[in-house]
């Protein structure tokens, strides 16, 4: 993984106090994470680095639009996200840690790569479910192709598909789930 921003923080020559970093992430870098559902993007970051003689706190606030597909007809949509996070680094030759808001670095290290970690915020901010909004009038603005396969029993039909009970319809049910059935 190679992006196209420099994320990599040298702290080794710097003295105790505090450090803001700004990053424009774009198409380029979650390119370089190879991630199929999160490929595109404009992401602002702000990281305040406050520099202790034992230990590095980082505080990331970002905000932008990243590009993923609907969760209802697959079409690329852009998703807005923003997030506060903090993580703490702690030097240690021995120490490992469990808590997934802190890193330990050995005690020889100069430098952090806040790639990966800013990569790991942005797709957790991502909502769950994400799909186009309704238009005023309440419909969806997906892709209307896709949308017609979606089509329920429930649902009105246009006359051009005509309403099919699987229930009743016995060629309709594939055999191999015929079975099924018989154990209600």
């Amino acid at each position: 993984m190679k992006s196209n921003i420099d994320t990599t923080i040298q702290f080794s020559g710097l003295k105790p106090g505090r450090y803001d970093y700004d990053y424009v992430l774009t198409d380029g870098f979650f390119e370089a994470f190879e991630n199929e559902n999160l490929r595109a993007g404009n992401v602002v970051f702000d990281v305040v680095l406050e520099k202790t003689e034992r230990m590095l706190l980082l505080k990331f606030t970002f905000s932008g639009t990243v590009k993923t597909e609907c969760d209802r007809c697959l079409e690329p949509m852009d998703v807005e996200v923003s997030g506060n996070e903090m993580l703490c680094v702690k030097f240690s030759n021995t120490d490992t840690s469990d808590n997934e808001d802190e890193l330990i670095l050995p005690e020889g290290a100069y430098q952090i790569d806040l790639a990966q970690w800013m990569f790991e915020y942005v797709t957790v901010a991502i909502p769950m479910r994400h799909v186009h909004p309704d238009d005023e009038n309440g419909h969806p603005t997906c892709n209307t192709e896709m949308l017609k396969y979606f089509i329920s029993d429930t649902d009105e039909t246009d006359g051009d598909s005509p309403e099919r009970d699987t229930e009743t319809d016995p060629q309709e049910i594939d055999p191999r789930w015929a079975k099924l059935k018989d154990l209600k």
